[in-house]
């Protein structure tokens, strides 16, 4: 009989085991917070839900906002590549300026909010938690005005949009998003998110296409 490697632990490394608990505790707060609130879940509350203990929390974790800083982020890589992707395949297809936005748009909204808990927790459990975290939520967003002014920049390049910066436009435009989304998140009966996707391309073809007067 062979005997398993050192540290291995039914087939698995102590940094494969400890991976896995990680995702668990994530999994546990992308319910809970995205269910629930960010409030109503305690450390143990998470922990219970994981089927894992406070032990094994803080091992992984300083507190609970990290486990939702996390879980943002993961959201926000998520949604930074898919809207990536998606511009990127319809520039080299050579597709017009409403197309490109009402596709990137599709990408984003699809991304964040096609799970409701994801678009919980990227637009609603987020806000106002700590100074700390909204220092972060605040530089996430700038994160997504730049990739919005570099895809306006592009298109202007292409003769699409006038040639102009876009930032104070596109900083208007990423907060009405997030309104936007806020509210969906929270209002009942829920809007199709291809309604979303149109009000927000409306906004932003607008914003950008519209001459200077």
């Amino acid at each position: 009989m062979v005997s398993a490697p050192r540290g291995r632990y039914a087939g698995r490394t102590a940094t494969e085991r400890r991976a896995e608990r990680r995702e668990r505790f994530l999994a546990a707060g992308l319910e809970l917070y995205g269910t629930e609130g960010y409030a109503a879940a305690s450390t143990e509350r998470l922990c219970a839900a994981a089927g894992l203990s406070t032990r094994q929390f803080y091992e992984e974790f300083t507190n609970r906002d990290e486990v939702l800083l996390e879980l943002y982020d993961r959201i926000n890589d998520e949604a930074t590549a898919a809207v990536t992707e998606t511009v990127r395949a319809a520039e080299e297809r050579g597709a017009g300026i409403d197309e490109l936005i009402r596709d990137g748009l599709r990408a984003y909204v699809t991304t964040t909010a096609s799970d409701l808990r994801r678009a919980q927790i990227a637009f609603v459990a987020v806000v106002g938690v700590s100074q700390a975290i909204e220092k972060h939520r605040l530089e996430r967003r700038a994160r997504w005005v730049d990739l919005i002014c570099e895809v306006a920049d592009a298109a202007a390049r292409r003769g699409q949009v006038p040639h102009r910066d876009n930032r104070l436009v596109v900083t208007a435009f990423n907060g009405a998003t997030n309104e936007l989304v806020h509210t969906w998140c929270l209002s009942e009966p829920k809007a199709p998110l291809d309604d979303i996707v149109e009000a927000l391309a409306r906004l932003l073809i607008g914003a950008l296409v519209l001459p200077d007067s």
